[in-house]
């Protein structure tokens, strides 16, 4: 039951998202024609597919695509053994729920990359094969400016892009068990410091009642 109620949280994050995708795939139009305002010009839902990593980053490799979704499969396996083990070792209960987050969150972009070239006919037309090249479906866009970017900024100069980028609910159940993580890193670790400390001193005083 213990392992359910975390790795429970992994399935909900998993099955919203991909229900979500498969709900803008089917029944919105692709780009800025599809687009749809949901309040004022600042927060749109529009489809668009991220062929690379977080931002639209790529590796510039023919087997870049290949590589990175290598990783995030190999990353979903360490991610499940250590939410497996946190659980085990009764961590902090809030630090347990953010880890399952991100294994949710991980989990469904990584299906985007495995299945959704061969499922949804999505992979980039020059990519070797559509399997672990499919695209990531992307919907939530928050309009705070979009412009030209100056060719000296690094890494995004040279190109139009948005300042804040369209994301779905596997990016931000990464993003929220992070900052969560990171608001709340000494209630979480200082806790489970001392639930150490606590359980080695009852040990030690059953050690010594036994000799």
């Amino acid at each position: 039951m213990k392992y359910f109620k975390y790795f429970g949280i992994t399935l909900v994050v998993i099955l919203l998202d991909q229900a979500v995708k498969m709900l803008v795939h089917n029944g919105m139009d692709f780009g800025t024609a599809g687009q749809i305002k949901v309040f004022g010009d600042w927060f749109k839902l529009h489809y668009t597919t991220n062929p690379g990593m977080a931002f639209g980053m790529q590796l510039g490799s023919e087997y870049g695509k290949l590589i990175l979704t290598s990783f995030r499969l190999v990353a979903m396996f360490g991610i499940g053994y250590y939410l497996y083990a946190l659980i085990q070792k009764k961590a902090h209960p809030g630090y347990i729920f953010c880890i399952s987050m991100i294994l949710g969150g991980a989990i469904g972009n990584l299906i985007d990359s495995v299945f959704y070239g061969v499922l949804l006919g999505n992979a980039p037309f020059d990519a070797p094969n559509p399997w672990f090249h499919g695209q990531v479906i992307d919907m939530f866009y928050i309009d705070i400016w979009e412009g030209f970017v100056p060719e000296w900024v690094p890494i995004f100069g040279g190109s139009y892009t948005a300042l804040w980028p369209i994301f779905n609910i596997a990016d931000a159940s990464i993003f929220v068990g992070v900052a969560i993580i990171l608001l709340y890193q000494k209630r979480f670790f200082d806790e489970a410091n001392k639930s150490e400390e606590e359980d080695d001193v009852q040990k030690q005083f059953i050690d010594e009642k036994n000799s």
